[in-house]
Protein backbone atom coordinates (compact mmCIF):
# COMPACT_ATOMS: atom_id res chain seq x y z
CA UNK A 1 0.00 0.00 0.00
CA UNK A 2 1.37 3.55 -0.48
CA UNK A 3 3.43 5.19 1.58
CA UNK A 4 4.83 8.72 2.01
CA UNK A 5 7.95 6.39 3.19
CA UNK A 6 8.01 4.86 -0.07
CA UNK A 7 10.45 7.20 -2.42
CA UNK A 8 7.81 6.26 -5.50
CA UNK A 9 4.77 7.43 -3.65
CA UNK A 10 6.48 10.38 -1.94
CA UNK A 11 7.37 11.31 -5.72
CA UNK A 12 3.95 11.09 -7.08
CA UNK A 13 2.45 13.07 -4.30
CA UNK A 14 5.38 15.87 -4.69
CA UNK A 15 4.38 16.00 -8.17
CA UNK A 16 1.29 16.42 -7.83
CA UNK A 17 1.96 19.25 -4.99
CA UNK A 18 3.79 21.07 -7.92
CA UNK A 19 0.55 20.99 -10.09
CA UNK A 20 -1.58 22.95 -7.53
CA UNK A 21 -2.58 26.28 -8.31
CA UNK A 22 -3.13 29.00 -5.56
CA UNK A 23 -6.57 29.36 -7.48
CA UNK A 24 -7.98 26.00 -7.50
CA UNK A 25 -11.77 25.26 -7.31
CA UNK A 26 -12.27 23.05 -4.76
CA UNK A 27 -14.48 19.97 -5.07
CA UNK A 28 -15.97 19.34 -1.90
CA UNK A 29 -14.89 21.16 1.47
CA UNK A 30 -14.21 24.45 2.82
CA UNK A 31 -10.49 24.99 2.59
CA UNK A 32 -8.66 27.16 -0.23
CA UNK A 33 -5.87 25.68 -1.55
CA UNK A 34 -3.15 27.90 0.34
CA UNK A 35 -5.72 26.56 3.72
CA UNK A 36 -5.41 22.82 2.66
CA UNK A 37 -1.44 23.01 2.57
CA UNK A 38 -1.09 24.77 5.94
CA UNK A 39 -4.30 21.90 7.44
CA UNK A 40 -1.68 19.08 5.93
CA UNK A 41 1.67 20.80 7.33
CA UNK A 42 -0.04 20.62 10.61
CA UNK A 43 -1.07 17.02 10.32
CA UNK A 44 2.10 16.31 9.52
CA UNK A 45 3.70 18.08 12.41
CA UNK A 46 1.28 15.82 14.79
CA UNK A 47 2.95 12.61 12.62
CA UNK A 48 6.71 14.20 13.90
CA UNK A 49 5.35 15.30 17.81
CA UNK A 50 6.38 18.37 17.21
CA UNK A 51 3.30 19.03 19.83
CA UNK A 52 2.57 16.01 22.25
CA UNK A 53 -1.11 15.37 21.50
CA UNK A 54 -3.20 12.79 24.11
CA UNK A 55 -5.67 10.26 22.22
CA UNK A 56 -9.33 11.80 22.57
CA UNK A 57 -11.72 9.48 24.44
CA UNK A 58 -13.76 9.02 21.67
CA UNK A 59 -10.76 7.92 19.25
CA UNK A 60 -10.27 5.24 21.84
CA UNK A 61 -13.75 3.88 21.63
CA UNK A 62 -14.05 4.08 17.67
CA UNK A 63 -10.11 3.46 16.60
CA UNK A 64 -10.79 -0.48 16.84
CA UNK A 65 -13.60 -0.25 14.66
CA UNK A 66 -12.24 2.58 11.79
CA UNK A 67 -8.59 0.78 11.95
CA UNK A 68 -9.38 -1.12 8.91
CA UNK A 69 -11.11 1.47 6.49
CA UNK A 70 -8.94 3.92 7.47
CA UNK A 71 -5.64 2.36 6.46
CA UNK A 72 -7.26 0.00 3.99
CA UNK A 73 -6.67 0.58 0.33
CA UNK A 74 -10.09 2.82 -0.18
CA UNK A 75 -9.13 6.30 -0.28
CA UNK A 76 -11.11 8.89 2.21
CA UNK A 77 -14.53 9.89 2.14
CA UNK A 78 -15.35 13.50 0.69
CA UNK A 79 -16.16 15.38 3.52
CA UNK A 80 -14.71 13.51 6.82
CA UNK A 81 -14.65 15.42 9.75
CA UNK A 82 -11.97 17.06 10.68
CA UNK A 83 -10.48 17.06 14.10
CA UNK A 84 -10.63 20.94 15.45
CA UNK A 85 -7.01 21.25 16.04
CA UNK A 86 -6.21 21.01 12.06
CA UNK A 87 -9.01 23.20 11.30
CA UNK A 88 -7.84 25.72 9.09
CA UNK A 89 -9.76 28.84 8.19
CA UNK A 90 -7.84 32.10 8.39
CA UNK A 91 -5.87 33.28 4.93
CA UNK A 92 -2.50 31.99 4.07
CA UNK A 93 0.35 32.66 1.88
CA UNK A 94 -0.02 30.14 -0.58
CA UNK A 95 3.78 29.81 -1.76
CA UNK A 96 4.98 30.05 1.69
CA UNK A 97 2.70 27.38 2.48
CA UNK A 98 3.45 24.99 0.07
CA UNK A 99 7.05 25.64 0.92
CA UNK A 100 6.43 24.83 4.34
CA UNK A 101 4.94 21.58 3.61
CA UNK A 102 7.91 20.34 1.20
CA UNK A 103 10.24 21.32 4.12
CA UNK A 104 7.91 19.48 6.90
CA UNK A 105 7.63 16.28 4.38
CA UNK A 106 11.73 15.97 3.81
CA UNK A 107 11.47 16.36 7.64
CA UNK A 108 9.15 13.56 8.09
CA UNK A 109 11.29 11.20 5.63
CA UNK A 110 14.66 11.94 7.07
CA UNK A 111 13.36 11.09 10.89
CA UNK A 112 11.78 7.56 9.42
CA UNK A 113 9.09 5.37 10.79
CA UNK A 114 10.81 4.59 14.03
CA UNK A 115 10.79 8.41 14.84
CA UNK A 116 7.39 8.45 13.64
CA UNK A 117 6.19 5.64 15.76
CA UNK A 118 6.72 7.39 18.48
CA UNK A 119 3.88 10.28 17.87
CA UNK A 120 0.53 9.69 19.24
CA UNK A 121 -2.37 10.45 16.80
CA UNK A 122 -5.24 13.00 18.40
CA UNK A 123 -7.98 10.48 17.48
CA UNK A 124 -6.43 7.12 16.26
CA UNK A 125 -3.91 6.83 19.09
CA UNK A 126 -0.82 5.12 19.30
CA UNK A 127 0.46 4.56 15.67
CA UNK A 128 3.15 2.26 14.04
CA UNK A 129 5.62 4.03 11.70
CA UNK A 130 4.50 2.12 8.73
CA UNK A 131 0.46 3.50 9.64
CA UNK A 132 1.45 7.16 9.79
CA UNK A 133 3.54 6.41 6.40
CA UNK A 134 0.06 5.61 5.33
CA UNK A 135 -1.82 7.77 6.85
CA UNK A 136 -0.32 10.41 5.81
CA UNK A 137 0.03 9.42 2.03
CA UNK A 138 -4.00 9.21 2.03
CA UNK A 139 -4.51 12.18 3.62
CA UNK A 140 -2.26 14.17 1.19
CA UNK A 141 -3.92 11.79 -1.48
CA UNK A 142 -7.52 13.00 -0.25
CA UNK A 143 -6.56 16.91 -0.56
CA UNK A 144 -4.88 16.41 -3.54
CA UNK A 145 -8.43 15.03 -5.08
CA UNK A 146 -10.18 17.66 -3.63
CA UNK A 147 -8.67 20.35 -6.18
CA UNK A 148 -8.83 17.95 -8.86
CA UNK A 149 -5.55 16.16 -8.47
Amino acid sequence: MESMFNPADRDAIALRLAELEPNATRQWGKMDPAQMLRHCAVGLESAMALEPMKQAFLGKLLTPFLRGKVFGPKPFSRNVPTDPTFVVADPRDFDAERARLATLIDRFIQRGPDQAAKAIHPFFGRLSGAEWGRLMYKHFDHHLRQFGL
